[in-house]
Protein backbone atom coordinates (compact mmCIF):
# COMPACT_ATOMS: atom_id res chain seq x y z
CA UNK A 1 0.00 0.00 0.00
CA UNK A 2 1.50 3.71 -1.08
CA UNK A 3 -0.15 6.55 -0.13
CA UNK A 4 1.44 10.35 -0.71
CA UNK A 5 -0.76 12.57 1.47
CA UNK A 6 -0.52 16.06 2.84
CA UNK A 7 -2.73 14.98 6.27
CA UNK A 8 -1.05 14.08 9.25
CA UNK A 9 -1.06 10.54 9.97
CA UNK A 10 -0.73 7.95 12.80
CA UNK A 11 2.32 5.63 12.12
CA UNK A 12 1.00 3.26 15.04
CA UNK A 13 -2.11 2.87 13.22
CA UNK A 14 -0.28 2.29 10.09
CA UNK A 15 1.56 -0.18 11.61
CA UNK A 16 -1.24 -2.14 13.20
CA UNK A 17 -2.50 -2.55 9.27
CA UNK A 18 0.83 -4.73 8.91
CA UNK A 19 0.60 -7.24 11.37
CA UNK A 20 -2.82 -8.66 9.53
CA UNK A 21 -0.71 -10.24 7.06
CA UNK A 22 -1.37 -13.96 6.91
CA UNK A 23 2.02 -15.81 8.37
CA UNK A 24 3.74 -12.51 9.36
CA UNK A 25 6.23 -13.17 11.94
CA UNK A 26 7.91 -9.23 11.95
CA UNK A 27 7.36 -6.05 11.31
CA UNK A 28 10.44 -3.76 10.91
CA UNK A 29 9.27 -0.32 10.46
CA UNK A 30 10.81 2.99 10.11
CA UNK A 31 8.93 6.55 10.95
CA UNK A 32 10.44 10.04 9.72
CA UNK A 33 10.16 13.28 11.45
CA UNK A 34 10.71 17.37 10.28
CA UNK A 35 14.13 17.82 12.05
CA UNK A 36 15.18 20.90 13.00
CA UNK A 37 18.90 20.85 13.56
CA UNK A 38 19.68 24.28 15.80
CA UNK A 39 16.19 25.83 16.41
CA UNK A 40 16.18 27.76 13.10
CA UNK A 41 13.72 25.61 11.18
CA UNK A 42 9.79 27.21 10.86
CA UNK A 43 8.67 24.73 8.64
CA UNK A 44 9.73 22.36 5.54
CA UNK A 45 7.63 21.73 2.24
CA UNK A 46 7.83 19.03 0.30
CA UNK A 47 6.74 18.87 -3.47
CA UNK A 48 6.63 16.02 -5.30
CA UNK A 49 5.52 14.89 -8.77
CA UNK A 50 1.77 13.09 -8.46
CA UNK A 51 1.42 10.46 -10.50
CA UNK A 52 4.81 9.73 -10.73
CA UNK A 53 5.61 9.31 -6.88
CA UNK A 54 3.67 7.20 -6.63
CA UNK A 55 4.47 5.01 -9.07
CA UNK A 56 8.15 5.12 -8.17
CA UNK A 57 7.38 4.33 -4.55
CA UNK A 58 5.56 1.20 -6.04
CA UNK A 59 8.58 -0.22 -8.01
CA UNK A 60 10.63 0.34 -5.16
CA UNK A 61 7.97 -1.63 -2.93
CA UNK A 62 8.06 -3.90 -6.29
CA UNK A 63 11.98 -4.29 -5.65
CA UNK A 64 11.54 -5.39 -2.36
CA UNK A 65 9.61 -7.68 -2.67
CA UNK A 66 11.55 -9.44 -5.29
CA UNK A 67 14.30 -9.55 -3.15
CA UNK A 68 13.17 -10.67 0.18
CA UNK A 69 10.40 -12.98 1.26
CA UNK A 70 7.65 -10.34 2.33
CA UNK A 71 4.26 -10.12 3.34
CA UNK A 72 3.05 -6.42 3.28
CA UNK A 73 4.97 -3.54 2.64
CA UNK A 74 3.30 0.32 3.80
CA UNK A 75 4.78 3.81 2.69
CA UNK A 76 2.74 6.23 3.85
CA UNK A 77 5.04 9.83 2.68
CA UNK A 78 3.20 13.86 3.62
CA UNK A 79 3.89 16.38 1.19
CA UNK A 80 3.20 20.02 1.62
CA UNK A 81 4.28 22.34 4.55
CA UNK A 82 4.97 20.75 7.47
CA UNK A 83 6.09 22.03 10.89
CA UNK A 84 9.33 20.35 13.12
CA UNK A 85 8.24 17.26 14.97
CA UNK A 86 5.44 16.27 12.32
CA UNK A 87 6.02 12.75 10.74
CA UNK A 88 6.50 13.29 7.45
CA UNK A 89 7.32 9.03 6.46
CA UNK A 90 6.57 5.66 7.43
CA UNK A 91 7.73 2.73 5.81
CA UNK A 92 6.51 -0.44 6.95
CA UNK A 93 7.71 -3.82 5.74
CA UNK A 94 5.98 -7.51 7.45
CA UNK A 95 7.79 -10.30 6.71
CA UNK A 96 7.88 -13.99 8.02
CA UNK A 97 11.17 -13.86 9.76
CA UNK A 98 13.06 -10.38 11.53
CA UNK A 99 16.11 -10.65 8.83
CA UNK A 100 13.82 -9.99 5.73
CA UNK A 101 11.26 -7.30 7.33
CA UNK A 102 14.49 -5.45 8.59
CA UNK A 103 16.62 -5.53 5.01
CA UNK A 104 13.42 -4.54 3.53
CA UNK A 105 12.61 -1.71 5.46
CA UNK A 106 16.01 -0.18 5.32
CA UNK A 107 16.57 -1.03 1.47
CA UNK A 108 13.02 1.01 1.01
CA UNK A 109 13.80 4.10 2.58
CA UNK A 110 17.38 4.33 1.39
CA UNK A 111 16.03 4.29 -2.14
CA UNK A 112 13.31 6.24 -1.00
CA UNK A 113 15.43 9.16 -0.04
CA UNK A 114 17.48 8.73 -3.61
CA UNK A 115 14.81 7.42 -6.40
CA UNK A 116 11.63 9.17 -5.75
CA UNK A 117 10.84 12.73 -6.69
CA UNK A 118 10.40 14.60 -3.87
CA UNK A 119 11.56 18.20 -3.23
CA UNK A 120 12.49 19.83 -0.04
CA UNK A 121 11.78 23.82 0.48
CA UNK A 122 13.33 24.93 4.03
CA UNK A 123 11.71 27.59 5.85
CA UNK A 124 14.32 29.36 8.52
CA UNK A 125 14.19 32.70 10.48
CA UNK A 126 16.91 33.80 7.80
CA UNK A 127 15.37 33.06 4.92
CA UNK A 128 14.23 29.83 2.55
CA UNK A 129 16.27 27.53 0.39
CA UNK A 130 15.70 24.34 -1.70
CA UNK A 131 17.77 21.51 -0.37
CA UNK A 132 20.08 19.78 -2.12
CA UNK A 133 20.57 16.05 -1.55
CA UNK A 134 23.20 14.30 0.79
CA UNK A 135 26.08 12.74 -0.91
CA UNK A 136 25.02 10.10 2.47
CA UNK A 137 22.14 9.51 0.79
CA UNK A 138 23.70 8.67 -2.50
CA UNK A 139 26.17 6.35 -1.03
CA UNK A 140 23.69 4.34 1.24
CA UNK A 141 21.25 3.66 -1.84
CA UNK A 142 24.16 2.62 -3.80
CA UNK A 143 24.91 -0.22 -2.15
CA UNK A 144 21.36 -1.70 -3.03
CA UNK A 145 22.09 -1.71 -6.65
Amino acid sequence: MIRVQTDIFDPGEEMAHLGRAAGTGAIATFVGLVRDEGGTLSALTLEHYPGMTERALAALAEEARGRWSVRDIRIVHRVGRMLPGEVIVFVGVAARHRADAFAACEFLIDRLKTDAPFWKFEERREGGRWVDAHQTDDVRAERWR
